[in-house]
């Protein structure tokens, strides 16, 4: 895993040790965005998805807001980080807030030891959660915000949410959950994408390449998705659009319309709609309604024989 990140993304390990790795992407000055742990027993689980809060004090308010909504709310001693909250959303999702971080210089002007695909920082999560519209509605109230979601009829599917002034920081998709979909880098360059495509080739990841190049309709980032050595799933992608404006409304998406899957190019392939990473210890609830994507299997079958 550490190998697939530091040589194919090409992101910076901080400190390591012999079960933990610290990685952080080039233009990141904290000490982490991603924590890799030896754990023989839960390989192909994820622990928890972190967000930052800005003051110290703002955890306090975090715990207690969390507290009074019956959900758990745990301090935690973690390295390299100030006082850290550990809380769970109303799905089971396990988060961790924090204030503070240790710094280390950033590198993305040090282009000598570039390696991989340049990813530059860590950007958003997508999540699985039985009920999208209640989970939406959570994160309204710690103060995210919707740019673009997606419908079938009155139905919510997925709704796309953000707090630091760009389209996405959480991505909630009603399936199975809670689970974790894909985490994603941005890289500065588009040819960088396929640049992670190349060296997952080259160093034997080949086949973990999932999705893409293409580009998404939602946000309309060009993108490609590959799976690290233990299954989870990590998106490479071009940065979004700016979301400062707060008269702009949320897009919504027909989910009947391919163009929601990518605007060009064939639709993804069954697994990529369905598979993700559980969290460790969060029992999982499927939705009311199972999803329907149209993914490649069902895509080829419906089409008519020339």
């Amino acid at each position: 895993s550490r190998n697939f990140y530091v040589s194919t993304l090409g992101l910076v390990v901080s400190d390591e040790d012999e079960r933990t790795c610290h990685l952080r992407g080039l233009a990141e000055a904290c000490h982490h965005s991603l924590v890799l742990e030896l754990d023989e027993e839960g390989a192909g689980s994820c622990r928890r998805i972190g967000f930052r809060v800005f003051l110290d004090e703002d955890l306090d308010i975090a715990h207690d807001w969390f507290r009074d909504r019956g959900l758990p709310a745990e301090w935690v001693d973690m390295p390299y980080q100030g006082r850290t909250l550990h809380v769970s959303d109303p799905a089971g999702t396990p988060l961790e807030l924090c204030a503070h971080m240790e710094t280390r210089p950033r590198l993305h002007i040090d282009f000598a030891h570039y390696k991989g695909a340049h990813a530059q920082r860590l950007d958003h999560f997508q999540t699985f959660a039985p009920n999208t519209y209640e989970l939406t509605a959570f994160y309204g109230e710690l103060g995210f915000r919707n740019s673009e979601y997606l419908t079938h009829g009155d139905k919510l599917l997925s709704a796309f949410m953000y707090r630091k002034g760009t389209c996405l920081d959480l991505a909630i998709v009603e399936n199975t959950g809670p689970a974790l979909h894909h985490f994603a880098y941005t890289v500065s360059e588009s040819r960088d994408i396929f640049t992670a495509c190349d060296w997952a080739g080259i160093l034997g990841y080949g086949e973990g390449v999932e999705r893409g190049p293409g580009r998404h309709g939602p946000g309309g980032m060009l993108f490609t998705y590959l799976r690290d050595p233990d299954g989870h799933r990590v998106e490479v992608f071009n940065s979004h659009y700016q979301t400062i404006d707060t008269e702009v409304e949320p897009v919504r998406w027909d989910a009947a319309s391919l163009s929601t899957n990518a605007r060009w190019g064939l639709p993804a392939l069954e697994k990529w709609y369905f598979e993700a990473s559980p969290f460790v210890g969060a029992p999982q609830t499927p939705p009311a309604e199972p999803p329907k994507p149209m993914s490649l299997e069902r895509f080829l079958l419906e089409q008519p024989l020339p």
